[in-house]
């Protein structure tokens, strides 16, 4: 999971890049960089950390010129934690390409064994994004024109999907010619396209959420379809087109689940109101296996978990309450690198209420069970305040398959309920009883926003990969570290 933003306009764009990384901060907290392209010139400044603190610089965004650019920020998945991974990452040959992308490639190896087999490309650390990079790069170079036609160019992002297997949305920033941005064939990852009116011609903008445009004042259009390629000329001009014969929608479920902004658009789908119906289908499960219940409050775990926890209070007839108050200035541990770090945060981000607990039969309701890092702080949390017992209840059904398309679930190893049934999972946890979604159901409620949608990626939770499971690695890249920019 990773946060993408490209943005061609008429006057300068990196504040606007750097603000729409800002709505995007919740997609990757390790990294945040920002391209831009005046001419033939491009401008980079990436590094470690949120995105305040990359560009807090004063003379950063000055050096950043020109109207056309790209930003990211960043949650690894492949690559590794170090400065050398974040991005946009960039290659000089042909025409000088930045890009940026979110998700993950399942055959990484295979093309990066391929280029070095060429001899004519070197990939200098482990990203599948830097083999993204050069994929384009290759099949553009293999093109062989010393002027880059539109046709062309879509001819390559084609020749690109053919070898790249996995889940991704890509921005690229091509030097004097413009920008672009593509999505897989399963549309796995989102991609949302937007539109600024201007006294001119339009201004466009591509992110991985829709929430991204509400604040910088662009209107959403829609999603890229699977498959699909968008090319903003260095001129403005729009071009659209498909790259792939067989295109299947079936975005990544944990999107609606976890990742996205509940504010945001996906697929045509309100990420609140899959949320709010996530909630309304948990309550109904439970009280048809626990009908005379004994729950006194439900208190969700803050803060995606809120907007499921109010329908199923509800729909349940007893009290919402806010038993947990959040430290803001801790980031999302889900994302967050070791599990001892993770478990430290748990502590750091959430102090219980008391009052809300003591004496209660108590919910507590989360938008998921991965790690179950978070579920057992909390649960022991619960019990030091009093609570008479600690039921719990998750709005996604058992994690137990790792995720191979761009989120962190690398290992079965990491996954608490991984070869144990809910019963298992309840004990380990130390909960009085727990509930999980019915898989079914889950995706009834998010398709219901899109009727178009026929699946959604669900791999994590039944182990069924649409875009391939991850292949083995056979060899490793000769890689070499430098001090300094390359």
């Amino acid at each position: 999971m990773c946060g993408i933003i490209g943005i061609w306009a008429h006057e300068p764009v990196a504040q606007a890049l750097c603000d729409g990384l800002t709505m995007l901060q919740h997609r990757g907290q390790d990294a945040a960089g920002i391209a831009t392209a005046e001419g033939n010139h491009l401008f980079l400044h990436k590094g470690n950390g949120l995105v305040r603190d990359v560009f807090d610089a004063p003379d950063v965004m000055p050096g950043m010129r020109g109207s056309m650019g790209i930003g990211h920020v960043r949650y690894p998945t492949d690559g590794g934690y170090g400065v050398e991974g974040a991005q946009p990452l960039y290659v000089s040959s042909p025409y000088g390409i930045m890009l940026a992308h979110n998700g993950q490639l399942v055959n990484s190896q295979a093309q990066r064994d391929r280029l070095f087999g060429d001899g004519l490309r070197h990939l200098n650390t482990h990203s599948d994004s830097e083999v993204l990079l050069n994929v384009l790069a290759d099949e553009l170079q293999r093109i062989g024109s010393l002027h880059l036609g539109v046709e062309q160019l879509f001819a390559a992002v084609r020749r690109l999907m053919q070898r790249c297997r996995g889940g991704y949305a890509v921005v690229a920033l091509i030097a004097g010619y413009g920008v672009l941005a593509f999505r897989d064939p399963h549309g796995i990852r989102p991609l949302v396209f937007g539109r600024r009116v201007a006294v001119r011609q339009p201004e466009y903008a591509i992110a991985s959420e829709s929430a991204a445009f509400d604040f910088l004042g662009f209107e959403r259009v829609g999603d890229l379809a699977p498959g699909e390629a968008v090319f903003i000329s260095a001129e403005g001009q729009l071009h659209r087109q498909p790259c792939t014969d067989d295109p299947i929608l079936t975005p990544c479920l944990f999107e609606f689940v976890y990742l996205a902004r509940p504010d945001s658009i996906l697929d045509q789908i309100l990420v609140y109101k899959a949320r709010l119906r996530m909630g309304e289908t948990l309550a109904k499960r439970i009280l048809r296996d626990w009908p005379d219940h004994d729950i006194d409050v439900v208190i969700p775990v803050p803060d995606t978990s809120r907007t499921m926890a109010l329908p199923l209070s509800y729909r349940l007839g007893v009290k919402y309450r806010e038993g947990f108050v959040k430290n803001r200035y801790i980031p999302r541990t889900f994302i967050m690198p070791g599990q001892a770090v993770r478990s430290k945060s748990v502590r750091q981000k959430l102090n219980v209420i008391d009052l809300e607990f003591r004496g209660k039969n108590v919910l507590l309701v989360d938008d998921s069970l991965v790690r179950g890092t978070t579920a057992c702080e909390i649960v022991q949390m619960a019990r030091a305040a009093k609570a008479r017992k600690v039921y719990f209840a998750s709005a996604a059904p058992p994690v137990r398959y790792p995720n191979y398309y761009g989120i962190n679930i690398p290992s079965v190893d990491e996954l608490i309920a991984h070869d144990r049934t809910p019963e298992q999972v309840c004990e380990r946890i130390g909960a009085d009883r727990l509930y999980y979604q019915h898989l079914g159901d889950l995706k009834e409620v998010v398709c219901s926003g899109n009727p178009d949608i026929r699946d959604l990626d669900a791999s994590c939770f039944d182990g069924r990969y649409i875009a391939g499971a991850m292949e083995a690695a056979v060899s490793r890249p000769r890689s070499v570290r430098v001090a300094g920019p390359v």
